[in-house]
C-alpha cells in the first residue's frame, strides 16, 4: 500500500500538471505503479490477542496468515512486497545479469551424474544444454547398451511454475516406476505409476503423500506414507495395487502420536520392508517380509524415551539373517549393534560391533556383505571408517589431507559390492566422485564435477579455525579465500551458519560461492552449538533452555575473524536459511551494529506463536528441539529470542528476506509478519529491507536449475551493492 502522504503527494502533481496538458489515463496508471513501487509497503495493524496458558500478547499482523493462501489483501501486500523489491533493486540489474551470467558460465550444462548400478541395470541422471530439470535414464547391463529415458523432467515441468520429483522407485522385476511429483511447492506429492515396458503412465494418482516409495517382491504392490491434510505431516502408510483405485489401498500402519515423523523404505537385501517412525529424541523401526500382502509388521525394538535407532538388514547364509543396528543406546554418539531378526526386541540379545567414543560421532552407515561402512564426525569433519564383518578385521579411517573436507557416503545398492562409493569436498575442492576398493584400499575417481571459466582450486586457501566463544567454549570456523586477497582487516565477510536439529554444516564446495571469493571476500561457515560437528553434546548445547548459545557462538565467531585481522568490522554479512533463519534474525536483535547486511531465507522467526499452535505443520514434533511454551521456562525462554517478539526502535543493518508463498516448513507469514514489523521499528529508513516472495515456489525456492541462480545472483548482488561494488 502507498503511504497516505506519497500517494496525496503524486495525485496533486498530476492535478497541477493537468492545468497544462492532460495525461492519458494509461500514463497515469503507470506512474501510480511507479511511484507505489519506489515506497516500501506499509501492511496493516489489526488488533488480534495470541492467548496461551503464559499469558496473552498483542500480535498487530496476525491478519497476514491464510492458510488457503486466498485472503485478496494478504496476496496484495505480498505482490507490492514484490514490487517494492524490483524497484529497489533496478540500479543493481546490470550487476544481477551479469552475475547470473558469470554462475552460469561455471556450470557444464550437459552434465551428468556418475551412474550408479542396480540390479542389472546402471542408473544415472543427466542435463541437457540450456534445460532446467534433470532427466533420469538407465541402460541395461553395459554403459555401452541403449539409453531408456526413465523421466524427463524437461517434458513433465513444461507449463508449470514449479515442479519437483521426489521419490523415484524401480520395481524389483525392472518393470515399473513409482515416482512422487509435486507441482506446487508444498510437499505434498502426487504418485503416480509408470509401464517401463510400454512407457505408458497408468491412471493412478494418489495424494497427498510423502516422496518415499518401497515396492514389494510382487512386482504389483508399492507402500507410501499418506499425509494430514490439516498438518501436511505423514501419519499412515498404504499399500497400493497398480492400476486399482485409491481407495483400494490396504492401511497397513497408523502413528497415533502426532510428534511423531514417519516414512517408509526397502530393506537392502530387498527381502524386507520398513517402516520408520521417529521424533525428535527418539524413533521406533518396524519390518515385515517383502514378499506382498499382507504384510505383519513387527518392531525392531518397541519404541524407548531418549532411544534412537535405525537399521539395516543383513541376510544369513541360513535363516532369516540379522539387523545390524545404529543406536544411541547407553551412547549418546552412537555405536553399531547386531541382533538375529526375531531376537531384536530383548537387547540383551544385541551384541556390538563398533563400540562408542566419545570423541566421534557415527552419522551413517552402509552394510555390505562383508564390511560395515561408517560416516563419523572427529574433529568437526565428516569421516569414513571401515569395518570388516569377519573377525579379527582391523578398522580404517579413509586418511585426506586438506584442513578441511567433507567425505558424505553415497548409498551403494548392491550388497555384495566389492566397492563403496563417496563423495569428497571441500571448500576449495569441487565434488569427487570416488569408488573405494573395499578390500585393497584403491581409489577410482568416477566424477569430478565440471567448473568451467578457468577455474583452478590452487587459486584459494582454505582454512579450520576454533574461535574462542564467550563462555569459553571453541567453535570451529572454516574459511575459504582467494591467495590474493590481503588478510590485513580490510576484506569484506560473508558468514554463514545453521545450528539447529543437529544438522551439521560441512565445508562443501559451491562455484556460486566464487563469484564472491573472486571480489575480495573471506566466505566462513560457523559451525555452532546446535549442530553434531562435535557430537551429540554439541546439539545438547544448542537446543531448548541453552539455544541463546547458538547465536552467540555465531557472533562470536564474527568477533574472532575481525580481531584477528582476517576481515574488516564494516564489512560483514551474514546469511542463514529455515532455522538458520531463525539465527538471522537473532543476531539482528542481539548485535545489529555487527552486520552490514544480513540475508534471511525462509526465516522461523515467530518461534512463540508458531510452536503454540499444533495445526501448524511440524509443531508438534518440535517440542524436543524448542521446547513446549504451554509451559512457563520454556515460553519465557523463547519469548526472550524469538526474533519477531524482539523487534525494538533501533537502526537495523541492510536486510534481504527471501521466502515461498507454499512453504510447508516455514510458512510465508511468518517472515511476512516480521518484515511488516521491522519496517515500523527501523529508525534508518535509507537502510534497505528488501523482501521477495516466490509466489509459485516454497521452502525450497524455484525448481529449476538455471532458475535458483536468479536467486543467488539477486542476493549477491544485494550484498555487493552494499560495498559499492556494481562495476
Amino acid at each position: 500500500m502507498l503511504k497516505l502522504h506519497a500517494l496525496r503527494a503524486l495525485l496533486l502533481s498530476f492535478a497541477l500538471a493537468g492545468c497544462a496538458t492532460t495525461p492519458s489515463q494509461t500514463t497515469l496508471a503507470q506512474a501510480i505503479a511507479l511511484q507505489a513501487a519506489s515506497v516500501a509497503p506499509v501492511a496493516a495493524q489489526k488488533p488480534h490477542e495470541v492467548d496461551s496458558p503464559n499469558g496473552k500478547r498483542s500480535d498487530p499482523y496476525y491478519w497476514l496468515r491464510d492458510d488457503k493462501r486466498e485472503n485478496p489483501e494478504m496476496l496484495a501486500y505480498l505482490k507490492a512486497e514484490n514490487a517494492y523489491a524490483d524497484a529497489q533493486m533496478a540500479p543493481l540489474k546490470t550487476l544481477q545479469s551479469r552475475l547470473v551470467t558469470e554462475l552460469r558460465s561455471r556450470l557444464r550444462e550437459d552434465d551428468s551424474t556418475a551412474p550408479t548400478y542396480s540390479n542389472g541395470w546402471w542408473y544415472y541422471t543427466r542435463y541437457e544444454t540450456g534445460k532446467e530439470y534433470p532427466i533420469h535414464a538407465r541402460k541395461l547391463g553395459t554403459l555401452e547398451a541403449a539409453e531408456q529415458v526413465l523421466l524427463d523432467g524437461n517434458a513433465m515441468a513444461e507449463g508449470k511454475g514449479f515442479f519437483q520429483i521426489g521419490g523415484l522407485e524401480v520395481s524389483p522385476d525392472n518393470q515399473w516406476l513409482a515416482y512422487a511429483e509435486d507441482t506446487v511447492g508444498r510437499r505434498q506429492f502426487v504418485l503416480h505409476i509408470k509401464n517401463l515396458v510400454t512407457g505408458e503412465t497408468l491412471a493412478d494418482a494418489i495424494t497427498p503423500i510423502q516422496g518415499d516409495l518401497a515396492w514389494l517382491n510382487d512386482n504389483k504392490t508399492v507402500l507410501y506414507t499418506e499425509t494430514n491434510p490439516e498438518t501436511l505431516l505423514g501419519y499412515r502408510v498404504r499399500a497400493h495395487s497398480v492400476g486399482q483405485p485409491m481407495a483400494a489401498d490396504a492401511i497397513v500402519y497408523t502413528e497415533k502420536d502426532n510428534t511423531y515423523y514417519i516414512g517408509t523404505g526397502r530393506s537392502k537385501s530387498g527381502q524386507q520392508v520398513f517402516i520408520m517412525a521417529h521424533s525428535t529424541l527418539q524413533s521406533e523401526q518396524f519390518y515385515a517380509d517383502a514378499k506382498g500382502l499382507p504384510l505383519k509388521f513387527k518392531p525392531i525394538l518397541p519404541r524407548e524415551a531418549g532411544h534412537e535407532y535405525f537399521a539395516e538388514h543383513l541376510p544369513g547364509a541360513k535363516g532369516r539373517g540379522e539387523f545390524i543396528i545404529r543406536s544411541n543406546w547407553k551412547a549418546p554418539n552412537f555405536r553399531v549393534m547386531s541382533v538375529p531378526v526375531g531376537k531384536s526386541a530383548n537387547k540383551r540379545n544385541w551384541k556390538t560391533l563398533v563400540a562408542h567414543r566419545d570423541k566421534a560421532f557415527i552419522e551413517e552407515m552402509d552394510v555390505f556383505s562383508n564390511y560395515l561402512v561408517l560416516n563419523e564426525r572427529s574433529g568437526g569433519l565428516l569421516k569414513l571408517r571401515i569395518k570388516p564383518l569377519q573377525r579379527g578385521g582391523k578398522e580404517s579411517l579413509i586418511a585426506f589431507d586438506e584442513p578441511a573436507y567433507t567425505a558424505q557416503l553415497v548409498a551403494t545398492p548392491e550388497l555384495g559390492s566389492k566397492t563403496l562409493r563417496y563423495v569428497y569436498t571441500s571448500l576449495t575442492t569441487p565434488e569427487t566422485t570416488v569408488d573405494y576398493d573395499l578390500a585393497t584400499g584403491a581409489r577410482t575417481e568416477r566424477k569430478v564435477q565440471a567448473v568451467l571459466g578457468g577455474f583452478d582450486s590452487k587459486s584459494y586457501v582454505t582454512e579450520y579455525l576454533w574461535a574462542p566463544a564467550r563462555d569459553g567454549t571453541l567453535v570451529p570456523v572454516s574459511l575459504v579465500y582467494r591467495k590474493s586477497t590481503r588478510l590485513d582487516g580490510t576484506a569484506p565477510l560473508y558468514q554463514y551458519a545453521y545450528g539447529s536439529y543437529g544438522y551439521s554444516s560441512d565445508p562443501t564446495f559451491r562455484s556460486e560461492r566464487l563469484a564472491l571469493l573472486d571480489r575480495g571476500f573471506v566466505y566462513a561457515i560457523a559451525h555452532v552449538r546446535g549442530g553434531q560437528e562435535l557430537g551429540h553434546d554439541w546439539y545438547e548445547n544448542g537446543k531448548l533452555l541453552k539455544k541463546i548459545n547458538t547465536f552467540s557462538d555465531f557472533i562470536d565467531v564474527t568477533g574472532f575473524l575481525v580481531g584477528k585481522g582476517y576481515v574488516a568490522k564494516d564489512k560483514v554479512f551474514a546469511e542463514g536459511r529455515s532455522a538458520g533463519g531463525l539465527l538471522m534474525g537473532a543476531i539482528n536483535n542481539m548485535a545489529p551494529e555487527t552486520y552490514r547486511g544480513i540475508i534471511a531465507g525462509v526465516p522461523f522467526v515467530d518461534v512463540v506463536t508458531t510452536m503454540l499452535d499444533e495445526s501448524i505443520p511440524l509443531t508438534t514434533g518440535e517440542f524436543d528441539e524448542w521446547g513446549n511454551p504451554k509451559q512457563k521456562p520454556y515460553y519465557d525462554y523463547m519469548l526472550g529470542y524469538s526474533p519477531y517478539d524482539n523487534v525494538s526502535a533501533r537502526a537495523y543493518p541492510a536486510l534481504y528476506v527471501h521466502t515461498g508463498l507454499w512453504d510447508s516448513q516455514v510458512q510465508y507469514y511468518e517472515p511476512s509478519k516480521w518484515v511488516a514489523k521491522l519496517r515500523t521499528a527501523d529508525t534508518t529508513p535509507a537502510t534497505p529491507i528488501i523482501y521477495r516472495v516466490n509466489m509459485e515456489a516454497g521452502h525450497g525456492g524455484k525448481s529449476g536449475r538455471f532458475q535458483r541462480l536468479q536467486d543467488t545472483a539477486e542476493q549477491y548482488s544485494f550484498v555487493l551493492g552494499q560495498l559499492g561494488l556494481v562495476e
